[in-house]
Order: structure tokens, then C-alpha cells, then sequence
């Protein structure tokens, strides 16, 4: 696995481009859909950051070795096995099937989703600098990948980040935003 100093780093360039892209963007082009099944890119976003957010949850629960960490025998499942091997997820759309569980809310404001970018980049330097304290058997259990330990869910989030690019474009291309 990458260093945390570099996965941060990573991380922040990542945010940057998000950033980058925002700013060609207006609520107007942030809210289009091509139908009621697919997201919006500012769904997208949303997504993106109220994730993050569960997942450095996840990785904090580990740090404290809460009641709710598994058992150290578990393991990853082999999906989780391959992607953290690739430090990256397959290049496939996943689609789960819109629940008012999982499809993420319009964004209230073009500031909402820079500011929570930033939060979020502000939460993962902070997380950096303790993940060094983590015990690598404590861990919390993903749904599709298994038993991650903290610095595994750190390093999930940027992977996630990443990701969400092929979507980004994806949108881009069948709204056919003009640069």
C-alpha cells in the first residue's frame, strides 16, 4: 500500500481537479439529468463528500478500537482483495438501484459542495496524521469489500474519488457541456 503522506497527496490533487471542474460548471449544468435513474453530477458530488465522510467515520472507529470493530480474523472478500492489490476500483459503472437510502440529494448551492470538498480535504490531513497510531486488526466491515482496517478506508476514499472521474465524464459527454 501507497504511504498515507502520498494517498494524501493524491487525495489533493484529485480534490483540485473536482475543484477545476466545478468552476465550469453553474446549478443549472450541477442539476441536469439525463433521466430520473441517472445522478446529476451535483448528485455526484454530494455523493462524493457525504462518503467521504462515512468512510473517515469507519476509519476513526477503527483508530479507537470502539465495540463496534470486527473480530481480526475477518478478512476482505476478494472483490476488496483486488482492488486494494490495484489500489483502484475496475473501470465499471456501478449502479445500484436508486433508494431514498442511497441517491444523494441535488446540492443545495454551488458553495455547499466547495465547501465540503474542503472539509473533507481537511478531515483526510487530519486522519493522516494519526493513522500512523492504527492497530491494523481493528477494522469495520464494507458491505462489498470486507474487513478494512483504518488506513484501508482512507485509502478507499481516495480510490472512490477516483473513480467517480469515469462518471464525471460520463455525464459530461451525454449532457454535451461545452468546455
Amino acid at each position: 500500500m501507497s504511504s498515507t503522506k502520498e494517498v494524501l497527496k493524491s487525495f489533493e490533487f484529485t480534490v483540485e481537479k473536482y475543484l477545476a471542474e466545478l468552476k465550469k460548471l453553474n446549478m443549472e449544468k450541477l442539476n441536469r439529468k439525463l433521466n430520473e435513474e441517472d445522478w446529476s453530477i451535483g448528485q455526484m458530488y454530494v455523493h462524493l463528500i457525504q462518503s467521504a465522510f462515512i468512510h473517515l467515520h469507519n476509519a476513526e472507529q477503527c483508530l479507537d478500537g470502539s465495540e463496534s470493530t470486527l473480530n481480526p480474523a475477518m478478512e476482505k472478500t476478494e472483490q476488496g482483495k483486488a482492488v486494494f492489490k490495484l489500489e483502484q476500483f475496475p473501470a465499471v459503472r456501478i449502479k445500484v438501484p436508486a433508494s431514498p437510502n442511497y441517491t444523494p440529494q441535488p446540492p443545495e448551492s454551488m458553495e455547499y459542495l466547495v465547501d465540503g470538498l474542503h472539509r473533507v480535504v481537511e478531515r483526510m490531513r487530519n486522519m493522516e496524521s494519526i493513522l500512523h497510531q492504527s492497530v491494523v486488526s481493528n477494522k469495520m466491515l464494507h458491505p462489498g469489500f470486507g474487513a478494512l482496517n483504518a488506513q484501508e478506508w482512507f485509502l478507499l476514499i481516495v480510490m472512490h474519488y477516483r473513480h467517480h472521474f469515469l462518471q464525471l465524464d460520463r455525464l459530461k459527454t451525454s449532457l454535451a457541456f461545452e468546455e
